[in-house]
């Protein structure tokens, strides 16, 4: 892909953030009265009477109920309820407020206290006092590639929408394009995405919520159906630090990431197929104290191979900061290295 087709593709990843006067369609409205320790019990909804082999209508009248909408002045994005008292949105969705008004399934309007937020993850934590909310069920594990995807939203004013398709990919990055924060490990659907779907559930086949829809690549870039979410366990993770502290930490390695090709390699006379070629280094770092360089290519960390981008970011985002890493990379005209990198934690 040449650096012009990249830049296009990177600059026009929209988040699938809250629908916008502008972004509806002619004669469409949006009505706002129609419209680490284990979870507690209340991030656990009672077992779904669902099985493996549910109906699509079923599953949507199971899920429903724990999907919102939620409205700001001049938009409108979606959320899921987290547990009794609280929902799950994008924080790209709520931005600088520090209330909005959530539309419940029921179409009552309520007002909801945005708790606290995380833009490395991109999620926002809303309470709503005085409610009993229904939670989704969120499923612990990473959803299999090919599996049922049902996604439930409000895109462009449409509330109560629900669009299916299937996972179509595992550990996706989105790159910043110097506007937005960079987006890692996320599941890939052709599940259509639009805006106003940010915040959104994404189920399987079992009811159970799988991801929180964040992004989506719209088609005048060429793209058909590339939308993204974020995995549920990710979720969860990120939503239990946000209500224990306010904030959730992220663990920091300090280098810029660029997947290797068979050229690159070929020029840089480095024997390996595939790795990430480190781009540049943050002075300081745990890669800058570990002797990472510009040029190196990390093919393993902690044992584990690494062969893409998608590898490395997935990897960090499964550890802990400060914990100490193995990092195995090719460095031109040295071969294969070893190192220990001490993992740091974003500011």
């Amino acid at each position: 892909m040449s650096r012009r087709v990249l830049a296009a593709v990177l600059a026009s990843v929209a988040l699938a953030g809250c629908t916008t006067d502008e972004d509806e369609p002619e004669g469409a409205t949006t009505s706002a009265t129609t419209t680490t320790e284990a979870p507690p019990e209340t991030t656990e909804a009672a077992p779904l009477p669902i099985g493996p082999a549910a109906s699509i209508p079923d599953l949507v009248d199971q899920l429903q109920p724990s999907v919102v909408s939620v409205v700001l002045e001049g938009g409108e994005g979606s959320g899921v309820v987290f547990a009794s008292d609280t929902i799950v949105t994008n924080e790209h969705v709520v931005r600088q407020n520090q209330t909005v008004d959530v539309v419940l399934a029921s179409g009552r309007r309520v007002e909801a206290r945005v708790e606290a937020t995380d833009r490395f993850t991109d999620l926002a934590v809303l309470t709503v006092e005085g409610e009993e909310l229904p939670p989704a069920r969120f499923a612990e594990d990473l959803p299999r590639v090919g599996e049922l995807a049902i996604a439930i939203g409000n895109p462009l004013g449409f509330e109560k929408t629900v669009t299916a398709g299937i996972v179509s990919g595992l550990h996706r990055a989105i790159p910043s394009d110097g506007l937005t924060q960079a987006l890692v490990d996320l599941i890939q659907t052709d599940a259509a995405i639009s805006p106003g779907n940010s915040g959104g559930a994404l189920i399987n086949g079992r009811g159970e919520l799988i991801g929180i829809n964040v992004a989506y690549i719209p088609p005048q870039t060429g793209s058909v159906s590339l939308g993204f979410a974020i995995p549920a366990a990710t979720v969860t993770s990120v939503v239990e630090q946000l209500r224990a502290t306010g904030r959730a930490r992220h663990p920091f390695l300090g280098v810029g990431p660029g997947q290797l090709t068979s050229q690159i390699a070929e020029q840089l006379g480095i024997d390996a197929e595939a790795g990430v070629l480190v781009l540049e280094v943050t002075p300081g770092s745990g890669a800058d104290e570990a002797g990472l360089e510009e040029g190196d290519v990390i093919v393993g960390f902690d044992g584990e191979p690494i062969a893409t981008v998608e590898d490395l970011l997935a990897r960090i985002r499964a550890s802990e900061p400060g914990e100490t890493v193995e990092i195995e990379y090719f460095r031109e005209d040295e071969g294969r290295r070893e190192t220990e990198a001490r993992l740091g934690e974003r500011d």
